[in-house]
C-alpha cells in the first residue's frame, strides 16, 4: 500500500491512497478541496489521471475538502462516498453524482482497500475521518479535529502509517491577527489540533511498527513546519527530520508501507 498528498492546508486538501492485490490496483481520492482543473493537474504530478481512481471519499463539507469533488465525480462518473450529514450540507443529493452514503463504524470495501470511517469532533454536520488497509498494512488519517478522544486513539492504535493534523501553534494563534471569534473556533474542542495536542495523541499511538508519521493541515498563518516536526518528534523520541510535513503547494510524494 502507498499514499500521496496532492496538497494539505486551508487552501485545499486531497490524498491518494493505493492498494494492490495480485494483478489489480485500487486508488481512492480522500477529499478534493481543489478545483477540478487543479485536482487533475495535481494528479498528473503524481503520474495519475482521474480514470485511474475508483472513488472519492469526503470527510466533511468545508470547501477546502470538497471544493471540486462533485464536479470531478460528475465528469468522471466516479462514486463519491460521504456521510448523510455531509451530503445534506453540500446538497450532494441533488448533484447528479453516484452518491454512496456511509456511516461511522461501518466498514466498506473498495476494490483492494478496506476503508473504515470513524467519527471525530469537528464543527461540521457529520464529519468522518478514515483508516485504510490492504489486509496487511494500515494507514490512519486524522485531520480537522478539535481534540483527541479515546475512540480516536483506539481507532488509530494499530496503524503502520499516520497522517496527523498539526494545524497551529497555540502561541502563534494567540498572538496572531485573527479575530477573537476565529481564534476561539480554531482552538476549540470542535476546531483544529494544536501541535501539542497532536503530539499527545501520537504519544498514545507510538509503537515499533509505525513506519511513517506525516504532519498535515498546517496553518500558513499560525504554524511553522519546524514547530510541528519538533512536537511530533518529541512524542516519539525521534529526530525532527524523521517527521514528514505535507505542504499546501506540493503535499508529499508517494510513501509506501512495505
Amino acid at each position: 500500500m502507498r499514499f500521496s498528498s496532492l496538497g494539505s492546508g486551508s487552501d485545499g486538501n486531497a490524498l491518494v491512497v493505493e492498494g494492490s492485490e495480485g494483478s489489480t490496483t485500487t486508488r481512492v481520492l480522500l477529499d478534493c478541496g481543489f478545483s477540478m482543473r487543479e485536482a487533475v493537474r495535481r494528479l498528473e504530478r503524481a503520474a495519475l489521471t482521474p480514470d485511474q481512481l475508483q472513488g472519492i471519499l469526503i470527510t466533511h463539507e468545508h470547501s477546502d475538502h470538497i471544493g471540486g469533488a462533485l464536479s470531478l465525480a460528475r465528469k468522471t462518473g466516479l462514486p463519491v462516498y460521504m456521510s448523510w450529514g455531509t451530503a445534506l450540507a453540500t446538497r450532494a443529493v441533488d448533484a447528479k453524482v453516484d452518491l454512496r452514503i456511509i456511516e461511522a463504524g461501518e466498514a466498506l470495501r473498495i476494490g483492494d482497500l478496506d476503508v473504515h470511517p470513524y467519527t471525530v469532533p469537528h464543527d461540521a454536520r457529520e464529519p468522518l475521518q478514515f483508516t485504510f488497509s490492504d489486509g496487511a498494512r494500515r494507514l490512519g488519517v486524522l485531520t480537522d479535529v478539535g481534540i483527541g478522544t479515546p475512540h480516536i486513539v483506539e481507532t488509530l492504535s494499530r496503524c503502520d502509517a499516520l497522517i496527523l493534523e498539526c494545524n497551529h501553534d497555540r502561541e502563534m494563534l494567540s498572538n496572531g491577527r485573527y479575530p477573537p471569534m476565529l481564534k476561539a473556533r480554531i482552538g476549540g474542542s470542535h476546531g483544529h489540533l494544536a501541535n501539542d495536542a497532536a503530539a499527545e495523541i501520537l504519544a498514545a499511538l507510538a509503537h515499533g511498527a509505525l513506519r511513517h508519521v506525516v504532519a498535515a493541515h498546517l496553518s500558513a498563518e499560525n504554524n511553522q513546519a519546524g514547530l510541528a516536526q519538533a512536537a511530533l518528534a518529541g512524542a516519539l523520541g525521534a529526530h525532527a527530520g524523521d517527521i514528514l510535513v505535507a505542504s499546501q503547494a506540493d503535499g508529499f510524494d508517494w510513501l509506501s508501507i512495505a
